[in-house]
């Protein structure tokens, strides 16, 4: 069976792409640069140069194909502030994939939504596939433009065109070149100790079982449907334990309380308004007191249930960015870590 991914030079594609041939289908990659292929350049693949806004390729990319997986996004969430990027890569590239797809008379279309595109539910409880989406575009706009490339699904599914949506949480595992979520990891390798919790909470995946879960949807989810894929929802203070952990560091043990996170917020505005970069925009830590948790129960007993724990997949990500030269132990850390 024959797929385009889009998205494949990526964190999350490439292991999408590993997973789809190693049960011995053929794939297509849509890449932009020879340069975005290192991640995958071991693999066996046919690799076809384009973009998403261009009609002509993607037409071409799809045909002949059973299956597109598409996977590609602008997904610096609270990093960027280029929102006309994030409109036309997320939501306008959906549509141009979606349309190419369907003129190819593509069999079925696997769609990587994000749990972001699904509401925030009150005191702790578990969000599912069902709950609205809550929040206001300014809040967290990577979100909003996850949510209206859902809509321009509906569309095409209301045409005809049978399209699964998957939702993974938060992304973690080895392989995160651009370090998104990957983040956490290497900032508390950094700081360690002195890296501050708040009282919310998140939900996390490993990258590969949201790739197993990718491959699953080609057989098993139903057309139109969207799937939530969860492995744990852990609230702040344990998710930095377990990263903790996992770098062999001491455990941060400093709380923000939530009165803070305003104050916090605005002067990360303030900063951001001289043009210093920072790790999290104001909304993001704005949200530090919600937990924003997920029932990830119709995938696992639909498509299939995450394998693997969230501390090994920490350690693993750790080691993975220690081997690639993306934590450095310097002066700063050693001082740190001896105080």
């Amino acid at each position: 069976m024959l797929a385009l991914i889009t998205g494949a030079t990526g964190f999350l594609g490439s292991h999408v792409l590993r997973r789809w041939l190693a049960g011995s289908h053929a794939a297509r990659v849509l890449y932009r640069s020879p340069s975005k292929l290192r991640l995958i350049d071991d693999l066996s693949f046919e690799a076809v140069a384009g973009d998403l806004d261009d009609a002509a390729r993607l037409e071409a990319a799809c045909a002949g194909c059973e299956v597109v997986f598409h996977i590609a996004a602008k997904a610096d969430y609270w990093k960027d502030s280029d929102r006309e990027a994030l409109w036309r890569i997320n939501v306008d590239g959906t549509r141009n994939v979606l349309a190419a797809a369907q003129k190819a008379g593509v069999a079925r279309v696997v769609f990587t939504s994000s749990a972001s595109a699904i509401g925030i539910r009150p005191s702790q409880e578990l969000a599912d596939e069902d709950t609205a989406f809550n929040l206001r575009p300014q809040q967290f706009y990577y979100a909003h433009t996850k949510r209206q490339a859902e809509a321009v699904v509906a569309e095409f599914v209301a045409d005809g065109l049978d399209v699964v949506t998957l939702n993974p949480t938060v992304i973690i595992g080895p392989g995160d070149l651009n370090a998104i979520s990957g983040s956490f990891v290497i900032e508390t390798a950094r700081w360690q100790w002195l890296v501050p919790s708040s009282s919310g909470g998140l939900a996390v995946i490993d990258v590969r079982d949201v790739a197993r879960a990718h491959v699953a949807a080609v057989e098993k989810g139903h057309p139109g449907e969207r799937y939530i894929l969860n492995a744990a929802n852990l609230n702040y203070s344990e998710f930095f334990r377990l990263i903790a952990r996992a770098c062999g560091v001491r455990p941060p043990l400093l709380n923000m309380p939530d009165w803070l996170l305003e104050p916090t917020a605005r002067f990360i505005e303030g900063v951001r308004h001289f043009g210093i970069s920072t790790p999290m925009d104001a909304n993001q830590a704005r949200l530090g007191s919600e937990h924003v948790y997920f029932d990830g129960g119709k995938a696992e007993r639909e498509l299939c249930a995450a394998q693997i724990d969230i501390e090994t997949s920490l350690r693993e990500t750790y080691e993975w960015y220690a081997r690639n030269g993306y934590i450095r132990h310097s002066w700063l850390t050693r001082l740190i870590g001896w105080l």
